[in-house]
This record gives C-alpha cells, sequence and structure tokens, in this order.
C-alpha cells in the first residue's frame, strides 16, 4: 500500500481537521519515527507517529470506513475525553472503535442535554462543524419570564454579544402555561452557550435546553437520555453527500463480534466507575 500524507492520515483517524493537523505539524507537537515530523511526511503502517508524545492510534485508507452515533446526553456530563476532577464524560458510555477513535460533532455544555454526533471520521467531522457549512441546530428551550413578540423579533432579526451579532433563524412557541414556557429555535452556528446568551440578552432566563436536531439527524424518542444509536449506513450516507464525500462502508460485525464488543464495553465502563470513584474520594 502506498504511503499517505501525514496530515491526511491524522484527520483520519480522529485527531482534527487537515488544516489543524497542519498547524500541529509545524508547531513542532508530531513526531515520526522519532524525529519531529514536517509538512509533506508520508507515513505507512510500519511508521511509528507520536502526538503530544503519545502513540497515535491511526487509520489508514484500506482502513478506514465511516460510523456515526446520535448519542442523548444527559445533564452533568461534560464534552472532553478526560476531566482531571473526575466527572463524568460523554466518551464514557460509548462503545470502542477496533482503530481510530470517536470524535463529538460540536459541544454541549455540561448544563445542556440532548443530541451529540460522534464520528470516527475526522473528515465528516470537521465538514459538520465548520461555520460555513451553515448547519443548523435545533434546540428545545424551557424559559422563565414573559416572553413578548418584541423579543422575538429582535432574537430573529440579530443582537449584539460579546463576540458579534448573533440571531435564531427560526423561534416558535411549543407548549407550556403561566411562567414556565417551551420554546424551540434554530441557530447556524455553535457558539459558547450561544442560545442561553440570546434569551439572556432580552432578560429571560433559561431554565432547560435540550438539542433535538443537529441538521437533518433528530434525536429519536426510544434513544433514552445516557444511550446511544449508530446512524444506518443509509443515514451515514446522506451525511456524506451534503459534503460531496466518497461513500465509506463500515464493516458488518458478526453477532459473535458484537457481543466481544459489548462485553469489552462493559469491562471499560467498570473500570472508568471505579477510577472516578477512587478520585473522589
Amino acid at each position: 500500500m502506498a504511503d499517505e500524507k501525514l496530515q491526511k492520515v491524522l484527520a483520519r483517524s480522529g485527531y482534527g481537521s487537515r488544516r489543524e493537523m497542519e498547524r500541529w505539524i509545524e508547531e513542532g507537537r508530531i513526531q515520526v519515527n522519532g524525529e519531529r515530523a514536517t509538512l509533506g511526511d508520508r507515513i505507512g503502517r510500519k511508521d511509528i507517529v507520536l502526538v503530544d508524545g503519545s502513540e497515535a492510534k491511526l487509520v489508514f485508507e484500506s482502513q478506514a470506513d465511516r460510523r456515526v452515533l446520535l448519542y442523548n446526553k444527559p445533564l452533568g456530563e461534560i464534552c472532553t475525553r478526560s476531566d482531571p476532577e473526575g466527572r463524568p464524560t460523554v466518551f464514557d458510555r460509548l462503545p470502542p472503535l477496533p482503530s481510530g477513535r470517536w470524535i463529538a460533532v460540536g459541544r454541549l455544555d455540561i448544563n445542556t442535554s440532548g443530541l451529540l454526533l460522534f464520528t470516527n471520521d475526522g473528515e465528516l467531522a470537521n465538514q459538520l462543524m465548520h461555520p460555513s457549512s451553515q448547519i443548523d441546530r435545533e434546540y428545545a428551550v424551557r424559559v422563565l419570564g414573559d416572553v413578548t413578540d418584541d423579543m422575538l423579533k429582535a432574537m430573529t432579526e440579530g443582537v449584539l454579544l460579546d463576540d458579534g451579532m448573533a440571531r435564531f433563524t427560526d423561534v416558535q412557541f411549543f407548549d407550556g402555561e403561566g411562567a414556565n414556557k417551551w420554546f424551540h429555535c434554530v441557530v447556524m452556528e455553535g457558539r459558547n452557550r450561544e442560545v442561553r446568551r440570546l434569551w439572556e440578552s432580552q432578560g429571560i432566563t433559561v431554565s432547560r435546553l435540550k438539542r433535538v436536531r443537529f441538521g437533518p439527524v433528530f434525536l429519536p424518542s426510544d434513544v433514552k437520555v445516557g444511550t446511544w444509536r449508530e446512524l444506518s449506513q443509509k443515514e451515514v450516507k446522506g451525511l456524506g453527500a451534503m459534503f460531496g464525500l466518497a461513500p465509506k462502508r463500515a464493516p458488518k460485525l458478526t453477532p459473535e463480534q458484537r457481543i466481544n464488543q459489548e462485553r469489552r464495553f462493559k469491562r471499560q465502563k467498570v473500570r472508568q466507575d471505579v477510577s472516578r470513584k477512587k478520585k473522589q474520594d
């Protein structure tokens, strides 16, 4: 098999976009076979690549598949791979991958629940998250306070926040009476706490926030909080086609392989729970 560009392999393996990997190479964060990597380096399966001093789990073209999980994030979980405070992370409940690693498509803060997508394909993750892709994100929001038509108009026309103008592309009353009302609102960016800050700009407090849609993917009612479902090959192919990505087929697991995967996942989860309890004690 022919060698591949270093940044391309790293991006496919879930470490970031190709442009970001090029920046890491320039910053000296990548080593190949004990030497500092340079732009233009090509690697094969026998090469040893270190990212920030740790050996990278690499996925080459012949090994590549494209998988996507949707996860119903509960409150209290954070969107990092590990936490020095021992708090649970969204990665704790995900099934293990035979190669590469899961990439979170965007983030939800610790007090936001709902739909979070994961993929093992760095190129797809980058396309889904990049602002130029204009992927809409829909949230169910419970607010405290009297919401007027003028407020809704202001939030759809645009509000100047600390990091620039922001707006809802759509906001609709959904349900509720009295002080507690539910609205559904849509944003086209993944800026930090954007939905909460837009409501707060009108003097309205958000008491519950849940993401229910990311682009064409909706949070199914049968995916319980803290559980995940893998998208079908048809769904994954549709996501890739949005950005002109060539289709890739995930290998089908035999019943025995699925059982072994579930066993490994359960053992991994037990170890994580024990480790977290020790840190808390």
